[in-house]
C-alpha cells in the first residue's frame, strides 16, 4: 500500500502564502484531510489549513508550536492519535496538474534516450520525467481509448491502467486499433488485446501495463481508478461519466474526457460530426455542467434500462442513448484532442495549462473553446470538493452489463478450439 497527498490549487496557494516566508525562516501549520482509499494507494486530501493564531507557534530560524495550537488542531480533527506518514507523491489539482515526488518512494524512471530522443527534445528532460512518472488510467478501451493509450505508451508514460469490461466484436474492427478477427474468434476482451499491443509499442524502459476487465462503476474498478494520478474518460454512458465526474472533484484526480456525436440523414448521408475534449478538475467546468451526460439517465442505466432493447426502441430517434455512429478518423481526432489536453495540463507550454474545453465541428472545420466555470450551485465544485470517501455519494454497484459480458467470454472460452488457441498464444508469448 502506497500513500499520497492531494490538494486543490486554492489550498496549495493558501499554504504557500503562510509557509513560504519573505524573511526565509521556517514556518509550520496543521491542516485537516479526508481519506481516499484506492486499491493499492491511500490518499490524504488536504482540504482545510488550520493556521496558527498569534502566540501559538515560535519562529526562530526553525519553527516550533505550542501545546494549545496542537490541541486546537486535534480538537478540529476529532482524533487524539497521530502518526508520521511519508507520501510517495503530493498532487496539486486545478488548472494545472503538478506532482511532487518522494525521491526514494517515487524515483525518476530511467530515460530511454535512444528511443525517446525526439520526444524529450520537444519539452526537455524535466517535463519528460514528470510525464513518465504519472500513473494514468484509461477508462474505456474502445476506439478512442485504444488510440489514447497508444499515444501515451509511445510518449514514455511508464504506468498505464486499462479498465473496460467489454469484448472485441466484429462491428468494432473498423475502429479499434490492433483488434483483429482472431481476437473476436478467441473471445478476447478489449483490455487484453490492448495490453498485448502496448507491450510491443511502449517506449518506457520498464513499462507497467495493467488490464482490468471491470467497469468503473463497480467497486473494484472504482478503487483501481483512485490509484491513478490522471484518468482519461473514453466512455459514452451517463453512469460511468457520473462516477468519473465525482472522482475529479471529490478525489482530486483530473479527468480528461471527450466525446463524438455524428448525425446522418436516414443513415445514408452524413449531415454533421462533432467531437470535443476537456478536463474536469477543480476550477474547471465539470462534466455535468458541460452537458456531457444527462443526470436523469444515470438512474436509468443503473436499473439496466439502457441495455434493454425494448426500452431503447421506445426512445425518440434523436435520443443520445440511441447514438452509435462513428468512424476511425473521428476517434483518431478525439483521441488526439484528449491527449493534447492532458499534455497541456501537465507541461503547461509557455505557461498555458488550460486552453479551455474544445469543441470541433467537422463539417465547417470550426473549433470552439469554452472557459466557463461550473454553475454557482454545482455540487461537484462546491460541496463535494476534496471530500474523498467522506462524500457519501452512492456511486458504485452491481453492473449487470459487465457481469453478462464477462460471463459470455468465459462461456465461449470453454470451447476446445478457443482453449487450445489461448494455450498456443501463451507459449508464443513466452518464446518472444
Amino acid at each position: 500500500m502506497t500513500s499520497s497527498a492531494a490538494l486543490t490549487t486554492d489550498t496549495d496557494q493558501a499554504l504557500r502564502e503562510h509557509l513560504l516566508r519573505r524573511d526565509g525562516q521556517e514556518d509550520l501549520c496543521f491542516a485537516l484531510h479526508r481519506p481516499s482509499q484506492g486499491h493499492r494507494r491511500h490518499s490524504f486530501l488536504v482540504s482545510e489549513p488550520i493556521l496558527p493564531e498569534p502566540g501559538e507557534r515560535e519562529v526562530h530560524g526553525n519553527a516550533g508550536f505550542r501545546a494549545e495550537y496542537f490541541l486546537r488542531a486535534a480538537e478540529r480533527a476529532g482524533r487524539g492519535d497521530y502518526a508520521r506518514v511519508d507520501h510517495a507523491t503530493v498532487r496539486v489539482a486545478g488548472e494545472r496538474l503538478q506532482l511532487t515526488h518522494h525521491p526514494r518512494l517515487s524515483p525518476i524512471p530511467d530515460p530511454n534516450d535512444s528511443v525517446q530522443r525526439r520526444t524529450i527534445s520537444a519539452w526537455g528532460p524535466d517535463d519528460q520525467a514528470a510525464l513518465a512518472r504519472l500513473r494514468i488510467g484509461i477508462i474505456g478501451a474502445g476506439s478512442v481509448g485504444a488510440l489514447v493509450a497508444e499515444a501515451l505508451a509511445r510518449t514514455g508514460i511508464r504506468q498505464l491502467v486499462l479498465i473496460d469490461f467489454d469484448s472485441i466484436k466484429t462491428h468494432n474492427l473498423d475502429r479499434l486499433l490492433d483488434a483483429t478477427a482472431r481476437d473476436v474468434r478467441l473471445a478476447r476482451s478489449k483490455v487484453e488485446t490492448l495490453q498485448r499491443a502496448l507491450g510491443r509499442s511502449a517506449t518506457a524502459t520498464d513499462p507497467i501495463i495493467e488490464a482490468h476487465e471491470l467497469s468503473i462503476v463497480e467497486r473494484a474498478g472504482f478503487a483501481l481508478a483512485l490509484d491513478c494520478d490522471v484518468l482519461v474518460s473514453c466512455v459514452d454512458r451517463p453512469w460511468p461519466r457520473y462516477a468519473l465526474n465525482l472522482i475529479a472533484y471529490a478525489y482530486l484526480i483530473p479527468v480528461i474526457d471527450g466525446g463524438i456525436k455524428v448525425t446522418t440523414a436516414g443513415g445514408t448521408r452524413l449531415t454533421g460530426a462533432d467531437w470535443r475534449a476537456h478536463v474536469a478538475a477543480p476550477t474547471r467546468q465539470c462534466l455535468e455542467c458541460l452537458g456531457q451526460y444527462d443526470p436523469g439517465l444515470v438512474a436509468s442505466e443503473r436499473e439496466g434500462q439502457l441495455d434493454d432493447p425494448h426500452y431503447i426502441d421506445g426512445l425518440p430517434p434523436d435520443h443520445p442513448a440511441r447514438a452509435n455512429e462513428n468512424v476511425f478518423a473521428f476517434s483518431m481526432s478525439t483521441a488526439a484532442m484528449e491527449t493534447l489536453q492532458m499534455l497541456s495540463m501537465v507541461i503547461a507550454p509557455s505557461g498555458v495549462s488550460d486552453a479551455g474545453a474544445q469543441h470541433y465541428h467537422f463539417v465547417t472545420g470550426q473549433l470552439d473553446t469554452d472557459s466557463h466555470a461550473c454553475r454557482s450551485h454545482c455540487p461537484f465544485s462546491n460541496d463535494l470538493l476534496a471530500q474523498g470517501d467522506n462524500c457519501a455519494v452512492p456511486i458504485t454497484g452491481a453492473h449487470a452489463a459487465a457481469d453478462d459480458e464477462r460471463a459470455h467470454r468465459r462461456a465461449r472460452r470453454r470451447s476446445p478450439p478457443i482453449r487450445f488457441s489461448h494455450l498456443i498464444d501463451r507459449i508464443l508469448d513466452r518464446v518472444r
